[in-house]
């Protein structure tokens, strides 16, 4: 069992033939994901390592049942891909994707809402991977194994360090959901399929500073969510007034610290460590 991404998955890729496109979508194949088709208008009848590449996403998934797509194209086309994406009525599409404009991530997340069906997750994020069964993005797959933990993270490179901390014990799914202001899946939405996974028996959650995010997926948390949650909120040393690197990372005031997002989630019962080692142990002490 796996959340959003299982053995069916069957995934496009849209700008497979660019150079990150070709380089992820190897690596995809190599871990043992189902990468169908590839997207590129103008280069349809091409291929990749034997993958069809299509002209648009209607003709591949009408060609090879593809229900994922990942996106790899560059920013300013990225709203259009992300919309076809929902006119085709794939129902996951995963915006690999950073510095896309804003307003173009509301425009194209409001245009999956009004459509219905499709969940998006990112922008500017890594993508998402059940051990050992998918992976759509750009997760390393040989860091972890098959388990029985859900990972939820903001960052990229946190998303790793965790799976590979906790590698021995293994994960059900994790999932990158970005550090955008706006983003398509959310914490909350992560929170809430993985109580509904009868194989994830534990939760690891990875914020950062800037927002109220955190503070909102404890409240989720302490009214929706009976399985373990254990948390790590990034910059808890960051200088004062400092600008992370996400566009996220926004801090006002006392809005917004890794203090404040701690002291919400503690209150309702979750474990929160200082750095991401430490989660780790906290998440160890709860499997054994």
């Amino acid at each position: 069992m796996a959340i959003w991404l299982d053995g069916s998955s069957r995934i496009l890729v849209q700008g497979m033939t660019g150079s990150e496109g070709t380089k992820h979508t190897r690596r995809m194949v190599a871990s043992g994901a189902q990468v169908v088709a590839g997207v590129t208008p103008g280069k349809a009848g091409e291929s990749v390592d034997g993958i069809p590449v299509f002209g648009d996403v209607a003709k591949a998934v009408e060609a090879t049942g593809a229900n994922v797509s990942v996106v790899f194209v560059p920013p300013r086309f990225a709203k259009a891909a992300v919309e076809e994406s929902v006119d085709a009525g794939l129902p996951l599409v995963v915006v690999i994707t950073e510095g896309i404009p804003v307003h173009d991530t509301a425009q194209f997340f409001q245009y999956a809402i009004n459509a219905g069906g499709t969940r998006i997750i990112g922008p500017n994020c890594p993508g998402i991977i059940s051990p050992g069964v998918s992976n759509a993005g750009i997760i390393p797959a040989d860091i972890t194994k098959a388990g029985r933990i859900g990972l939820v993270s903001k960052s990229g490179t946190l998303t790793y360090q965790m799976m590979y901390e906790l590698r021995d014990i293994g994960f059900s799914t994790a999932v990158g959901i970005g550090g955008d202001p706006i983003i398509g899946t959310t914490h909350i939405d992560c929170l809430a399929a993985f109580q509904d996974d009868p194989d994830t028996d534990a939760i690891v959650m990875i914020g950062e500073i800037g927002g109220d995010a955190e503070e909102r997926a404890a409240a989720y948390i302490k009214d929706h969510v009976t399985k373990p949650v254990v948390g790590y909120v990034a910059g808890f040393t960051a200088p004062e007034g400092k600008t992370m690197g996400h566009a996220g990372a926004i801090v006002s005031g006392s809005a917004g610290t890794a203090a404040a997002k701690q002291e919400a989630l503690e209150a309702v019962g979750v474990r929160v460590g200082r750095t991401p080692s430490a989660t780790a142990r906290l998440m160890r002490e709860l499997m054994s």
